[in-house]
């Protein structure tokens, strides 16, 4: 391993945030991928940084308060295995629900749909399942399109109540609201009358 390169993937890594997750591809312009590996488990042996999964490292973030490490950052990793394969993913069930404040329980399963394959990854008892929809199903959605669509099922048409309604409405902007209504129009019949109340509707 030439020390220049370990060097400059070292140095690259420190100046990248504490919480950052990288992949062995981060690394492609200063060598190759057996160079990188060897490169980044040392680094781990270090302790500059840890192995999340193979091919998937992260920069923790130590935390003075609890004395310890925070626990990597789920929602990072899928991200971070999402660029490597190019895939486009979007939060699906729990996931969905949490990050519009429809749910404060801490998703069992991290689940993504995906225009990529099948595919889960576990980890210290976290399992980050990629559930496969079709590419013509999601490329063409914004991100927040596809997460209200994406908690509207996870909740079926019979929980959906005005309250639900109601935090939806104070969770998006109007731009946002705007997006949803046009990228929306071929979804189901129920899934676009709830979507018209939240982003039309009073």
């Amino acid at each position: 391993m030439a020390s220049g390169i370990y060097t400059e993937i070292k140095k690259r890594i420190e100046l990248a945030e504490e919480g950052c997750i990288f992949v062995t591809s981060d690394f492609g312009d200063i060598a190759n991928n057996t160079t990188i590996r060897k490169c980044l488990g040392r680094q781990v042996e270090e302790q500059s940084i840890r192995r999340v999964l193979d091919g998937v490292y992260e920069k923790p973030i130590y935390s003075k308060l609890l004395g310890e490490y925070v626990p990597t950052n789920p929602e990072a990793v899928a991200y971070a295995i999402a660029k490597n394969f190019r895939w486009t993913i979007a939060p699906c069930g729990d996931v969905a629900l949490n990050k519009l404040g429809l749910s404060t329980q801490v998703p069992v399963v991290w689940s993504y749909i995906s225009d990529g394959p099948y595919r889960e990854y576990e980890w210290d008892n976290i399992t980050l399942s990629f559930k496969h929809r079709a590419n013509r199903e999601i490329s063409f959605m914004s991100e927040e399109t596809i997460l209200v669509i994406e908690a509207l099922k996870t909740l079926g048409k019979e929980r959906i109540d005005e309250n639900v309604i109601l935090k939806l409405k104070n969770q998006l902007s109007e731009q946002h609201k705007t997006r949803i209504l046009a990228d929306a129009l071929g979804v189901s019949e129920w899934i676009y009358a709830i979507i018209r109340k939240v982003c039309v509707e009073g």
